[in-house]
């Protein structure tokens, strides 16, 4: 018979303080952190990821810096590590604390993906109709023609292909029972908020850092595979973008991402996932609401669903 495990998983929006809210509830219930970011996992991609390594203090953490930049880490290759670092860390006595924002690899962990080999899986292009062809080409790991990068259908059906053959589902070897929280701000402070970070970020030198892992051997098409701070700090770097360009279309595309994020997270809502969205990432609410979690007390239902927040639409 397969073991419970209890994981407190914390996830929201881009730049809405996961991170810190992830070290206090591990440090609050002996837990470790188990990083759910597609690009944290790159050794040297500190200052874009947004590490904050030194945030972590005394709070063990996996998942970040454990492949090189040049390599492949894909979906499969995460699921399979985030579950064998779960089973690590309940086996030593320790709280599983998931904490991240990359839709995808929090998705691949709380549903189970079913790929049956003949034909579409039109349940799985409608978890990936939100993103990007550069993203779907994230999650295949390999590199592709731009007559393939641009047919969206055989794209997709590259992915079916890719993600069957991986296996990406494995049964997990226990029993997860999840509390999921979330970090909750209005988009207002969302924006602004990203806008401080992005600043903070290009203050701290993240375009040196593109530039020294260019100079590493990381060429500027695989900088421009990573998306967001890389590509547009590469572009950039290759006189393509000026510095106030690069710095105002980068807002942008953040905001589009969390924009994203939020449309995936009513998804996970929409699957039956509650979701414990607590406003401002509050740690007071999170540490209560974890507690009674791990001590095996009923927990109320959530009192604020995504899906009943809608930003500047009526609704019929």
């Amino acid at each position: 018979m397969k073991d419970k495990i209890k994981i407190i998983m914390i996830i929201g929006p881009t730049a809405s303080g996961k991170t810190r809210l992830g070290v206090q509830i591990a440090s609050r219930f002996s837990g470790e952190i188990i990083s759910v970011d597609s690009r944290q996992v790159y050794k040297g991609m500190d200052i874009g990821t947004g590490k904050d390594i030194k945030e972590y203090g005394q709070v063990p953490y996996h998942l970040i810096d454990i492949a090189e930049p040049a390599e492949t880490y894909n979906l499969n290759r995460f699921r399979n590590d985030a579950i064998a670092a779960i089973s690590d860390v309940a086996d030593r006595g320790k709280v599983p604390v998931l904490v991240g924002g990359s839709p995808l690899y929090i998705d691949s962990l709380l549903s189970q993906y079913s790929l049956p080999g003949r034909g579409p899986d039109q349940n799985m292009r409608a978890n990936f109709a939100n993103m990007t062809n550069i993203e779907l080409t994230g999650i295949l790991g390999k590199k592709l023609s731009v007559d393939e990068l641009n047919n969206r259908n055989r794209l997709l059906r590259t992915l079916e292909i890719k993600m069957n053959e991986d296996n990406v589902a494995p049964d997990f070897p226990f029993i997860p029972e999840w509390l999921i929280i979330g970090t909750l701000f209005d988009r207002a402070e969302v924006r602004r908020r990203i806008a401080k970070r992005l600043r903070e970020r290009l203050d701290a030198g993240m375009l040196n850092e593109v530039a020294e892992l260019h100079k590493k051997g990381l060429s500027w098409e695989k900088l421009e595979y990573f998306g967001l701070e890389y590509k547009y700090a590469a572009l950039n770097l290759q006189g393509r973008i000026s510095d106030s360009e690069m710095e105002s279309v980068l807002f942008v595309k953040i905001r589009q991402f969390a924009r994203r994020q939020d449309t995936w997270f009513r998804k996970i809502e929409r699957e039956g996932h509650k979701i414990y969205w607590i406003k401002e990432g509050s740690f007071r609410e999170s540490e209560k609401l974890s507690s009674a979690f791990l001590s095996g007390e009923n927990i109320p239902d959530p009192q604020i669903k995504l899906s009943q927040i809608f930003y500047g639409k009526k609704t019929s």
